[in-house]
């Protein structure tokens, strides 16, 4: 085992990674910008590096710099977390090349998953099934709108490096392709530097269900069951919950195999994430490949009682796989909310300031958090305050709980999308797990009303303001 690690990374994962880590006596750096001298990740570790200034690009996305702490700092290793670095095959090249290790996967595999249309070719020749599509080279219109006709309206444009929901779009009648596909070129030029794009067939009722997995590197892959991720904003998670709710059975067990055959076919290593449509019957479609943790890996550590970064390090460090598959069990019903400092009213614009109020209900739920009260919520990062998971042995269970949870909660100095989560808890479609991608635009009018005190988890949710 590790005797220290870097953590590259800020916010609640730092926080989180070196609670593990702390529990398994490894020693942990963390690394901060001007704006982070003061927050909970630096106080969280061991030791602490300055490595720049506010902005990502002067600080958490140097490679060089953070290599050269944990250089400094005798660090053997590098945990990435999830953003940032965690999914820059040359930053995992370049720490090889230092001899320092890459708590995650390869980075050849990280280079063939970080490429949408790469990867569903991987995908496809392994025999997962992939949604259908165009993801060829010839990126000129005619050939869109040829291979749009073909695979047939509505469409889903997708920018080949894009990830996050930038450079998507959808087109719903062959007049609007042309401004379609001009924008998320654009969009993936920008957030990207890779204007090229991908297109599948659009799913309107689908939901997003994706398959956590483990591998040794050695072409043994376990999966820790499914999650369901369909409630978004902006194609962006903001309630995930597992196992997924009204997954018939001989579908969950396609998408399990899918999921680990996704893992095999790239001997993968670490902690992974196979994403996949569900289209409400028998079809699930691979998506993509996340090479790293993900922010909503508490729902799976909750219903099968295992430590997912536990298993990073050890695996990491060169141990084999903890557990087999047979010894992997599901217990119970997990949900997820993440609390976020945004003001769903302006379409979920990020709200910056102070926070002078943070109370959590920790007695109540698992709280994953990397700020503090009288902290700064600046314009720099991420605008997640806290995620709030529930367990329960059922369900409704859990549902309450969290429910009850977001009632507790305490939070003033600026909007957050606090109501928005209580509203959606409280919804009848939601409590009936008949969700889909479309869930908040289809449910607009309940979810964005002003509070009723009537309702039980509006009016416990009047506690932000």
């Amino acid at each position: 085992m590790f005797r220290k690690i870097l953590i590259a990374n800020r916010g609640e994962i730092a926080v989180r990674v070196a609670k593990t880590a702390r529990r398994m006596g490894v020693a942990t750096v963390a690394v901060y910008s001007d704006a982070d001298k003061d927050a909970p990740h630096v106080k969280a570790c061991d030791e602490a590096v300055h490595i720049g200034p506010p902005a990502p690009s002067e600080s958490y996305l140097r490679a060089e710099r953070i290599i050269e702490a944990a250089k400094r700092t005798g660090a053997e290793a590098i945990h990435p977390g999830y953003g940032f670095l965690s999914e820059n095959a040359a930053f995992a090249e370049a720490l090889e090349k230092a001899g320092i290790i890459f708590i995650g996967p390869t980075a050849k595999t990280i280079r063939a998953m970080g490429s949408k249309s790469a990867a569903k070719d991987l995908m496809e020749e392994a025999g997962v099934p992939t949604t259908p599509g165009y993801q060829g080279e010839d990126q000129s219109f005619e050939t869109f709108k040829r291979e749009a006709a073909r695979i047939g309206y509505p469409v889903l444009l997708k920018a080949t490096a894009g990830g996050g929901g930038k450079g998507m779009r959808m087109v719903a009648r062959a007049e609007d392709l042309e401004e379609g596909v001009a924008s998320a070129a654009r969009e993936g030029k920008s957030a990207f530097g890779d204007p090229r794009l991908l297109i599948e067939k659009y799913l309107p009722r689908a939901r997003h269900v994706e398959v956590q997995i483990f591998g040794d590197g050695k072409g043994e892959v376990v999966h820790f069951f499914e999650r369901d991720c369909s409630v978004q904003r902006r194609h962006q998670k903001i309630i995930e919950e597992a196992p997924a709710p009204r997954l018939p059975a001989d579908a969950r067990a396609r998408l399990l195999e899918a999921g680990v055959n996704a893992g095999r076919a790239v001997d993968y290593r670490g902690a992974g994430t196979v994403e996949f449509l569900y289209d409400g019957g028998e079809n699930v479609y691979f998506m993509e490949m996340n090479t790293r943790l993900q922010v909503e890996h508490p729902v799976s550590e909750a219903i099968t009682g295992v430590d997912l970064v536990e298993w990073q390090l050890r695996v990491a460090s060169g141990e084999g796989l903890p557990l087999k598959q047979t010894e992997i069990r599901e217990n119970g019903h997990a949900f997820e909310a993440r609390l976020y400092a945004e003001n769903p009213d302006q379409n979920f614009a990020p709200s910056i300031g102070d926070l002078s109020t943070l109370r959590l209900p920790a007695d109540l739920a698992r709280i994953d958090s990397g700020v503090a009260q009288g902290q700064t919520i600046t314009p720099h990062y991420d605008p997640m305050i806290a995620k709030i998971i529930t367990h329960g042995a059922t369900r409704e269970e859990a549902l309450a709980c969290l429910r009850t949870a977001l009632g507790q909660t305490r939070v003033a100095g600026l909007e957050t999308n606090a109501r928005f989560l209580a509203a959606l808890s409280a919804d009848d479609d939601f409590a009936a797990g008949d969700v889909s991608t479309r869930y908040i635009d289809e449910h607009s009018d309940a979810l964005f009303a002003k509070p009723d005190l009537g309702n039980r988890a509006l009016a416990a949710a009047l506690f932000w303001r």
